[in-house]
């Protein structure tokens, strides 16, 4: 069966084609009986609008494409919640898509969502796209980075100071007296990796401390779980991890569990990033770098909607100690 059209309603209800649109559009231009009776053609045909093809002939979308980095990481789920929900506050909606780290992927939905006119892009990028979100702010598609500070002055973005971030991680772990501390992260050369990595390694340089970059195979609990058990192989071991991310940290801390021989913080300290609300409820609750995920969304769409394309927010992330590096439960605390 075919969907019910304007034109079924129409002749279901004895009305103009035009009747039918106003009644859609612009109910109070129309007599209330003349409305109720399309109204019943409405139902009994079972029509619904097809809003998009209105929206794409008034040049008026009311549909933000956003393209995660990692749909599956709690982190951007929740920037996608905070997103949504600043976004049906006027009156739009947010579709959501997810290169999961791949740029081919990325780009495909880059030219879909540009295909699609969609009233804006919020994208957390795999790589460096400034050519290409150029291009669509040129032909007038507001464009805001989210997760990721922008270099030009074409297009808005919502970050995080993750230099700040990793230098607040290793700069707590030093206090603790840890000296031989490993960074892990599947990509060195994702934005956002390279950052917390380059914090984490001045903090170090600075307190003498040893760090090492163990690359994992992603940016996930088992890409964790894997890293750490090679580790744990290891005649020395460090005495804390770094993870890029707090599923990352989650893996690690399976790890350590099952291994048997090492006890978390006593022997290995650990520090996670991103604060997703797991870390907190963990078997050895993690410390953990605080990224303010759901604000970014909304700030992001409110930029968006603002066309403010050169408008740029960097938010500060905070350190949250919990079990995983206080030796004592007294040393734990809510966030710094």
């Amino acid at each position: 069966m075919r969907a019910a059209s304007v034109k079924d309603v129409a002749d279901r209800a004895g009305v103009s084609v035009g009747t039918v649109s106003n009644v859609l559009n612009n109910p109070d231009r129309v007599a209330s009986a003349t409305r109720e009776r399309v109204q019943a053609a409405i139902a009994e045909l079972g029509f619904v609008r097809n809003d998009a093809a209105r929206q794409l002939r008034a040049g008026q979308s009311r549909t933000i494409g956003l393209v995660l980095l990692d749909a599956a990481n709690p982190f951007y789920a929740a920037l996608a919640a905070g997103a949504e929900d600043e976004a049906a506050q006027h009156n739009s909606t947010v579709l959501l898509a997810s290169s999961q780290g791949d740029p081919r992927r990325e780009e495909r939905y880059i030219d879909l969502f540009e295909e699609q006119r969609v009233q804006g892009l919020l994208i957390s990028p795999v790589g460096d796209p400034s050519a290409r979100l150029a291009q669509l702010v040129g032909r007038g598609v507001p464009t805001v980075l989210v997760d990721r500070d922008a270099e030009a002055e074409t297009y808005g973005s919502a970050s995080v100071d993750d230099v700040h971030g990793g230098r607040l991680a290793v700069e707590h772990l030093v206090a603790g007296g840890r000296r031989r501390i490993a960074f892990l992260a599947s990509d060195p050369g994702l934005r956002q990796v390279a950052d917390r990595f380059a914090g984490a390694r001045a903090a170090a340089e600075a307190a003498g401390a040893e760090l090492e970059f163990v690359r994992t195979s992603g940016m996930t609990i088992l890409g964790g779980r894997a890293a750490a058990a090679d580790l744990l192989r290891r005649e020395t071991t460090p005495d804390a991890i770094f993870c890029a991310n707090d599923l990352l940290a989650t893996g690690v801390l399976q790890a350590l569990i099952m291994d048997g021989r090492y006890r978390v913080p006593e022997d290995v300290a650990l520090v996670g990033y991103d604060d997703i609300e797991f870390a907190s409820s963990a078997i050895v609750p993690l410390t953990t770098v605080r990224r303010p995920a759901e604000e970014m969304g909304r700030t992001a769409v409110r930029m968006l909607l603002g066309r403010a394309d050169v408008e740029h927010t960097v938010f500060k992330p905070e350190l949250v100690i919990r079990a995983s590096t206080a030796r004592e439960t007294g040393e734990a605390s809510a966030a710094h």
